[in-house]
C-alpha cells in the first residue's frame, strides 16, 4: 500500500494534469466552433460550383476535359491522406489512417500517398508506403491558397498518366460528438453524379436537374469555362475536405480532453479516499501505540 506522502504527490500530479487537459479542452472547443462555421460557410459555394460544372458538362457540342475522362485501365492510384500534425485527439488520426490502409489494399494496384498532416506522413512512411509529397503546418483557418499546392501535385500526376485515379481520405464532420472517416474519389471528376463528391449531399438534386434542363448562353464559350471551372472545382473538393478534417480534429480533441479531465477528477477522488484511509490507519496505529505504551508504564 502506498504511503500518505506518495498519495499526496500522486493527487497533486493528477490535479496538474487535469488543469492542462481542461485548458486544452477549452481551446479546442473554441477552435471547433470556428472550424464548424468555416465548413458551413463553404457548403453553399460548393453546391453552386457543382451545379455549374454539371450544367456545362451536359451542354451539347462534345464538351470534354481531361479531368472528367475516366480511363479504361487503372494501373496506379493516388490517395490524399488528411490527418493532424498533433495528437491528443483520441482516435481521430488512427481511424482515418486505418481506413486508408484498408482502402489501399482493396484497390489492388500500386498506391502513392500525398499526405496532409505530420501524423499520417510519419505512420505511412514507417509502414512502407510510397509517400510522394507531404504538407504540414496547415493553419486552423486555411484559405484556398493553402490547398493549391496539393491540388497541383495530384492534378499533375493525373494528367501526366502517373496515376489513373485520385482519392481523398479525410474525416467528415457531422457534429461535435461524431466524426466519420471516409474515402471519396477526387479524379476523375464524375460529371452528372452526386455520389462521392465532398459537400454534394448539400446540393438539392431537383435544383441541379432544373438547371441542366434549361438552355444558357455562355460568355466566353462553354469549353473555355469548363477548362477554368474543372481545375478550380478539384481545388474546392480538397479545400472542403480539409475544412471537414480540421473541424473533426478539433472536435475529437475537445472530446478527448474533456474525457481526460473527467477521468482525472474521478482519479483524484479515488486517490483522496485512499489517502484518507491510509491517514486514518496511521492515526489509529499511533493511538494504539500510545495506549499500549501507557498501559505498559501503568503496569
Amino acid at each position: 500500500m502506498a504511503t500518505e506522502l506518495e498519495l499526496r504527490k500522486r493527487i497533486r500530479s493528477v490535479k496538474n494534469i487535469s488543469k492542462v487537459t481542461n485548458a486544452l479542452s477549452a481551446v479546442s472547443a473554441s477552435k471547433a466552433r470556428r472550424a464548424e462555421r468555416q465548413v458551413r460557410a463553404t457548403r453553399d459555394y460548393a453546391g453552386k460550383a457543382f451545379e455549374i460544372l454539371n450544367n456545362l458538362a451536359a451542354q451539347a457540342g462534345g464538351l470534354d476535359h481531361p479531368l472528367l475522362t475516366t480511363r479504361d485501365e487503372i494501373k496506379a492510384a493516388s490517395i490524399v491522406l488528411i490527418t493532424g500534425d498533433r495528437g491528443l485527439a483520441g482516435a481521430y488520426n488512427t481511424n482515418i489512417i486505418r481506413l486508408t490502409e484498408q482502402f489501399a489494399h482493396a484497390l489492388g494496384v500500386p498506391v502513392q500517398i500525398v499526405s496532409i498532416g505530420r501524423k499520417g506522413r510519419d505512420l505511412m512512411v514507417r509502414r512502407g508506403y510510397n509517400v510522394v509529397a507531404s504538407f504540414t503546418g496547415m493553419p486552423t483557418t486555411p484559405t484556398i491558397y493553402d490547398i493549391t499546392p496539393v491540388a497541383k501535385v495530384v492534378t499533375d500526376d493525373y494528367l501526366s498518366g502517373k496515376v489513373d485515379e485520385v482519392f481523398v481520405a479525410y474525416t467528415d464532420y457531422v457534429n461535435l460528438a461524431k466524426q466519420v472517416p471516409v474515402v471519396k474519389q477526387l479524379l476523375p471528376l464524375k460529371q452528372l453524379e452526386m455520389e462521392g463528391m465532398a459537400a454534394a449531399e448539400y446540393v438539392a438534386m431537383a435544383d441541379v436537374k432544373t438547371a441542366m434542363s434549361q438552355s444558357y448562353t455562355y460568355e466566353p464559350e462553354p469549353q473555355q469555362l469548363l477548362n477554368t471551372i474543372v481545375p478550380r472545382f478539384t481545388e474546392l473538393q480538397l479545400y472542403q475536405s480539409l475544412l471537414e478534417s480540421i473541424a473533426s480534429e478539433e472536435s475529437a480533441r475537445f472530446m478527448a480532453m474533456q474525457n481526460a479531465t473527467d477521468n482525472a477528477m474521478a482519479l483524484v477522488e479515488a486517490l483522496t479516499l485512499e489517502r484518507n484511509k491510509v491517514r486514518q490507519t496511521n492515526i489509529t496505529n499511533e493511538i494504539l501505540d500510545i495506549v499500549g505504551g501507557a498501559e505498559a508504564l501503568a503496569a
